[in-house]
């Protein structure tokens, strides 16, 4: 490896930003901030108080965690490229990017399922919920869903870092793991590799798949037998996760699209955009959705304003009711 580790590789995406790269850079630096401000926020307002610290917002800490992990290995790296004269990255920067995005990617999806399992235990089973999430179940959720991405893709990556690299163009913003395979120097291991790696996308997608079906299924089932009004309830706690769910999985069927196909007759711009929706989008989302979206960690976060004087004390009461 020490015969690559001086190689660059040449992010041809950043040649048609060229013209307007200072407004973008102001761009992905407002959007990083927005990010690390919102979920800090989210995580800062949970962990103070003691009535917010249920399972359900465990997760959603986890969550915001794993954001701003993600979006702190790729957003100050583009803006990074945007101001470089040269649009180049090394060979070990790009694997390092490309291990945390992936891992990422996949603890994202894993928390998500964790989620969809809570709200089958608050719902389905509302008097042995706190039996089933106790401390030391909920320790080993998050010890999993923490250290199932890093292992099971660390074994795969283990394979990509052996190449040798041939290829000096990446056609994308950041690095990803098929554009690493593809400018691998020909041999066997490429095709194996990729081969590998659609496996590997079933095992991280397929068990989250299923746990969450199972848990909507019998939230489904469960809401059937309760009143009108005890339906709206328990599904209006079920609308923050949904959300979350549906975009990110959109989000990453982009990519997964991008990187699998030939996306050349889409353009340039429309693809940038598809690539970045899944670093960008949900980290954003996600903590309006769980912190507006939820009316008790919106209480908390209204009173945090009022008391430093962000939002006038008569608008609080209608929005809490909202």
């Amino acid at each position: 490896m020490d015969n690559t580790t001086a190689l660059t590789f040449t992010m041809t995406a950043y040649t048609a930003m060229e013209n307007y790269k200072h407004g973008l850079f102001a761009v992905f630096l407002l959007v990083y901030f927005m990010i690390i401000t919102l979920n800090s926020l989210l995580i800062t307002i949970i962990h103070k108080e003691k009535e917010l610290h249920q399972p359900m917002n465990m997760f959603t800490c986890m969550l915001s965690i794993n954001e701003m992990y993600g979006s702190t290995a790729l957003l100050p790296v583009i803006m990074a490229m945007l101001i470089s004269e040269m649009h180049e990255i090394s060979v070990k920067w790009c694997m390092a990017q490309v291990y945390f995005l992936h891992t990422y990617a996949s603890a994202e999806f894993c928390i998500l399922a964790l989620m969809g399992y809570d709200r089958y235990a608050a719902i389905c089973c509302p008097l042995r919920y706190h039996s089933i999430m106790s401390y030391s179940k909920i320790c080993k959720l998050v010890a999993l869903a923490s250290l199932y991405p890093l292992i099971v893709f660390g074994c795969f990556y283990s394979l990509t870092i052996q190449l040798s690299f041939c290829g000096k163009v990446i056609p994308k913003l950041y690095c990803v793991n098929m554009e690493l395979v593809k400018n691998a120097c020909s041999n066997g291991n490429t095709s194996f590799i990729s081969t590998v790696g659609l496996v590997l996308i079933l095992v991280f997608v397929v068990p989250q798949v299923v746990m969450i079906v199972f848990s909507y299924a019998y939230i489904s089932r469960e809401c059937k037998k309760l009143p009108r009004e005890s339906q709206i309830t328990a599904l209006k706690t079920c609308i923050p996760h949904l959300l979350s769910l549906l975009n990110y999985t959109i989000g990453s069927l982009f990519e997964i699209i991008q990187t699998r196909f030939n996306m050349s007759h889409v353009s340039v711009e429309m693809r940038i955009f598809l690539s970045l929706y899944f670093i960008i989008i949900p980290p954003i989302a996600n903590p309006v959705l769980y912190g507006l979206g939820t009316q008790i960690i919106r209480v908390h976060i209204l009173k945090l304003f009022v008391k430093n004087r962000i939002v006038p004390r008569h608008l609080v009461k209608a929005i809490v009711a909202a």
